[in-house]
This record gives C-alpha cells, structure tokens and sequence, in this order.
C-alpha cells in the first residue's frame, strides 16, 4: 500500500529581524526588492535612490538626478536598468552601471507615486496624483507616453503589472484592471481611498489596502469579496499590503509601528512585528523566501524566519 504523502511543511513567517540599513537618506519613502531578490533599492526624502545588498548590508550605489523626495524605484528583470518616480513629476530610467540617468520622462502634472517595468522592461508604468496612469517605452526616443489612462477620479496611490494587465489603485476607493489583450478595464469599488494594489503570486487574486485600515483579498475575475483582514492603523499615509512568497499570508504596513499578517484564508491575525515606535512607511517582500524590508523613518529592517542562520561572513 502506498503512504500518504508528507504534508508540506507550513511556510514560515519573518520573524526575526536580521539587520537595520542606516540609509542617510532623510524618510526612506519605499523600499522594493528587486526581481531575484538578491538587491533591494531604497527611495529618500533627500532626492536619492540607493542599491543595496541587503543581505549583506552593504550600500552599492547611490542615484542622484531628482529634483525633489523620490517615491517609488523599481529594477529591470535583468537588473541593468532602474526606474524610479518622485514628487518633482518625473519618471527616470538609469543605468545601474553607471548611475547616470538615461531618460527622464515629463508629462504628469503632479507628484509621480509609483512605478513598475512591464515584464520584459521594455514599457515603464507610472501613476500620478494627477489621476493618471501613463505608460512610457523606454526604446524609442519619444517624450510623450505611448498609452495614458486616464479613468481614475482622484490620485493613482499604486500599479502593478503583469504579463498584460496593469491593476491601479485610486484614491477615489476603485481599484482598476486594465487587461491590455483584451481591451477591457474592470473596476472594483471599496469606497475608501486605496494606499496600495498587488496581485497575488499565483495571479488569481488582487489585495487592497485602504485608508479604513482594512485590506481586502478579491477575486480577479469576478471582483467578489474573498476576504477582509483588520487590526493594523492606516488612516493618513500612504502604506503598502504585500502577499508572503507562497501566498499563505496578507501583510500590511502600518501607523502604529508594525508589521501585521494574517492567515490569507483564515483570516486570522498570524504576526505582528514591532518594527520602530513611527508609521511604516513601506514593505518588501522577498519573490521565493520568507523574508520581509520594511521602512520606518530613516532605516530599513531585513527580517527573516526563525531558523534563519546568517553565514560567517555576513554578520
């Protein structure tokens, strides 16, 4: 007879904070891992953009070519290039190599708070308190953005991107998805201001976190209700709701100083971590192991689970 098959074992959680990044960089407004996980980009009030290992805690390079605070960054699928938005209403493509900014891009007409690569990093995507969504081809020469989408009522807080779909999330409490095959925009209505959108990992769910301090899980497809997790503080800032690497578990920034997850079906509150005594302003989280950076004022914490061992050479 044949035995059943072991029981994978429970995905752990980040439990146990590893290192603190003293950035020098003012408020660190967001932090983003990037596509392997190996590096992560830190993004300051004081007009910089920093690489790091953060595994190792080491500063790489630094970025300097805004005007004003940056807000978001994120790093090409090869690593090669950066894009990165802030409140000077630009949108700029680097070069990591070299630190030198290729392109800027000039179009919205308030504060740019967030930016992703399309899958293959030929397409930046950017999302602006004007309302818009735009969207930028970093390979051919020309200022203006290939698509703008414009549906959203109030501020864009978030984007992401997948294969062919760009989700947003307003602050007039709709989170949008745009399917580009098919020519289609779907439109969910939670009614608060969103602060931050993502897609879960394996693409069938969406999560929203709002300014009534409550995260939503949704079904892609039909925009039904799958869940509600509360008991974190999000209520003026603008905050980030990550998915864990196995999407067993919500995650949230938030005002009170930490960190909180929830069992993604349960419901139930499975962590909170103290992170510093002031608002996380935002969170990471690694694409395959069970490790979180969040940024609280100046700093970025690594955490990791418990079992987590550095090597010698890391310490």
């Amino acid at each position: 007879m044949a035995f059943p098959q072991p029981r994978p074992a429970r995905p752990e959680l980040p439990r146990k904070r590893v290192r603190t990044l003293e950035c020098g960089q003012g408020a660190v407004r967001a932090v983003r891992f990037n596509a392997d996980g190996n590096y992560c980009l830190s993004c300051g009030s004081d007009k910089t953009l920093k690489l790091w290992n953060p595994h190792k805690g080491t500063a790489l390079r630094t970025y300097q070519g805004h005007g004003y605070e940056v807000l978001d960054a994120a790093g090409s699928f090869d690593n090669s290039r950066i894009c990165s938005c802030g409140a000077d209403r630009t949108v700029a493509l680097w070069d990591v190599a070299t630190g030198q900014v290729v392109r800027k891009y000039r179009g919205h007409a308030g504060k740019v708070n967030c930016v992703q690569f399309n899958e293959d990093s030929t397409v930046i995507v950017s999302g602006s308190i004007d309302s818009t969504v735009r969207c930028w081809d970093c390979r051919s020469r020309r200022p203006d953005p290939v698509q703008v989408l414009d549906e959203a009522k109030d501020g864009v807080s978030s984007v992401k991107v997948s294969d062919h779909e760009i989700l947003s999330g307003s602050v007039d409490g709709r989170v949008r998805r745009y399917d580009l095959r098919a020519g289609q925009l779907y439109s969910d209505y939670i009614g608060s201001p969103i602060t931050s959108v993502c897609f879960s990992r394996d693409g069938q769910c969406l999560l929203a976190a709002s300014l009534d301090s409550t995260l939503r899980l949704l079904d892609k497809e039909t925009g039904e209700l799958l869940g509600e997790y509360t008991g974190h503080r999000s209520t003026a800032y603008r905050l980030d709701c990550v998915l864990s690497e196995q999407d067993t578990h919500v995650g949230s920034a938030s005002e009170d100083g930490q960190v909180y997850f929830w069992d993604l079906v349960e419901g139930s509150l499975a962590l909170s971590l103290a992170v510093g005594h002031s608002v996380v302003q935002s969170l990471a989280f690694h694409p395959s192991l069970p490790c979180l950076l969040a940024a609280t004022k100046g700093q970025v914490q690594l955490w990791r689970e418990e079992s987590f061992q550095p090597e010698e050479g890391d310490k």
